[in-house]
């Protein structure tokens, strides 16, 4: 069963990547739809450096399971925030993004704890 976690692991961390990048970039939709759900612009190279960090993690924990598990920890908490702003400004047209984040991220995690 590895092999799950490692393929969960790479996928969630090239979505990740792919996440940080458009928050860096500030692409002008996504920033509109960061501000409109209350995410200020100055927020968002401290977001795009906590995705990249969950994706750094989630790579090395392959080798070391403690980092892996530590990082979709973190990641688990980074979207049901994201989830919480999204179900607070009522933006349920975008929810679905952080959702599937959320859930790749518990299930890495419970992969990694129960080191399959």
């Amino acid at each position: 069963m590895f092999v799950a976690t490692v393929i969960v692991s790479i996928l969630l961390a090239v979505m990740l990547c792919g996440s940080a990048f458009v928050k860096l970039t500030r692409r002008e939709p996504f920033v509109q739809g960061y501000a409109a759900i209350g995410v200020p612009d100055s927020w968002l190279p401290w977001l795009a450096s906590a995705l990249l960090a969950g994706a750094v993690g989630l790579i090395v924990g392959l080798w070391w399971g403690p980092i892996g598990i530590a990082a979709a920890v973190g990641l688990t908490l980074y979207f049901l925030g994201a989830v919480g702003f999204h179900i607070r400004a009522r933006d349920w047209k975008n929810l679905a993004a952080p959702l599937v984040m959320v859930a790749l991220s518990v299930v890495v995690l419970v992969l990694r704890v129960f080191g399959l």
